[in-house]
């Protein structure tokens, strides 16, 4: 296991014959602020999303539609986590690599952040990511 503590949470989940219902609390449900939420969908077959790690952003995943998989890489071993049920999230702590691909038809990714969108925070270049870890700056 990645030593990153990324982690599947389960959320809270009210059933009722009429349709389901999920809840996510910033700050109970996973331990940041949320300070942007975006989602990711139409991703055609065989595509790949992410494929970078940031200094500082937390972020939070969710398949509220479909699946996918996300890749988290801390340097040294990978990790995959299937996202299936809109129920569940993805924990993925910063300084660490994530890759997501698999995605079905229809699927929808929703992702919230720690931090608002700031380019610099993001390393983009896989040997520059193994580069900080090396070296202790991530």
């Amino acid at each position: 296991m990645i030593q990153s503590f990324a982690k599947i949470i389960q959320l809270t989940k009210i059933t009722d014959p009429r349709g389901n219902l999920s809840v996510i609390e910033q700050c109970k449900d996973f331990p940041f602020e949320i300070k942007r939420t975006y989602w990711i969908y139409d991703v055609p077959g065989g595509e790949c999303r992410g494929g970078h790690a940031f200094k500082q952003n937390e972020e939070f995943i969710v398949a509220l539609s479909g699946s996918f998989q996300v890749i988290v890489d801390d340097g040294k071993q990978k990790q995959t986590f299937t996202l299936n049920r809109s129920y569940y999230g993805l924990y993925v702590p910063a300084g660490l690599w994530r890759e997501m691909d698999n995605f079905s038809t229809n699927s929808v990714a929703l992702e919230f952040g720690s931090l608002h969108y700031a380019p610099e925070d993001y390393i983009r270049n896989y040997e520059d990511f193994l580069k900080l870890k090396q070296d202790g700056k991530l």
